[in-house]
């Protein structure tokens, strides 16, 4: 049967780089089945609480800002060497439409953990509609995707493994939102990446992190898990808590 060629498109091209540098990390996953019914019961009934996605990024974010180990990345520019970055940047994957196709689009967020969850709620619903031209994130990663192979792989590979470089232009650590089924060993090139299944009715979750073995182990990785789990039903508890009664107060 003869079939046609088809070129491959930027979205397609830019899944290629990043699949093609995720394959030389070592990763392996590490699954914590949390009881989140503290932060379900803060949610409450209130209209227009923050998302899941703002809720698991900042609660991510402050355990790396508590655990160093987590902001560390495996480089070899000027060589094989661990770099440790100050603070956390956040790179979440959207689901955009390129051209007619469905694109993954990754949105960078700085200091994650100093925001307040309205306000990361907020920039991740701009990620997620704002037209791709106004997002600078975007563009650069479509722009990008117009080069030569043989360029963009030869930037990728600078850009990954130079210190202060790699954290401002790929993020700390990765986020994959839930979409409702769940990848059992996402891809990254980041020394972590968050991804989370759907909360249950009692407030029961799958949170998986896959991390990179040549800067983490899976004892540290098990006790970063087991501290997220005390973050989201203590800290981001009480923030959606506060959220809710807000949001309460403007209702009646």
């Amino acid at each position: 049967m003869r079939g046609r060629a088809i070129p491959l498109t930027r979205p397609r091209r830019l899944i290629g780089d990043l699949l093609y540098f995720s394959a030389g990390v070592p990763t392996a996953p590490v699954q914590r089945r949390m009881n989140l019914m503290p932060l379900l019961e803060a949610r409450g009934s209130a209209p227009d609480l923050p998302g899941w996605t703002a809720i698991f990024t900042k609660a991510y974010a402050l355990v790396a800002d508590e655990v160093p180990d987590v902001r560390r990345a495996y480089i070899k520019i000027p060589h094989p060497q661990l770099y440790e970055y100050p603070e956390s940047i956040a790179s979440v994957a959207f689901e955009r439409e390129f051209e007619g196709e469905k694109a993954t689009l990754i949105g960078r967020v700085r200091h994650p953990g100093e925001l307040g969850l309205d306000e990361l709620t907020e920039r991740f619903k701009t990620f997620a509609s704002a037209p791709l031209d106004e997002m600078k994130d975007f563009r650069r990663a479509l722009r990008m995707c117009r080069l030569p192979r043989v360029i963009r792989r030869a930037v990728w590979w600078y850009l990954l493994n130079s210190g202060r470089r790699r954290g401002s232009y790929f993020g700390t650590f990765a986020v994959r939102p839930a979409s409702g089924a769940e990848a059992l060993h996402p891809a990254s090139p980041l020394t972590t990446l968050l991804t989370y299944g759907p909360v249950d009715a009692e407030g029961i979750v799958d949170v998986r992190l896959v991390y990179d073995q040549r800067v983490l182990d899976e004892a540290t990785v098990a006790r970063v898990l087991a501290r997220l789990e005390e973050v989201l039903n203590g800290k981001i508890a009480d923030e959606v808590r506060q959220v809710a009664v807000v949001r309460l107060r403007l209702v009646a």
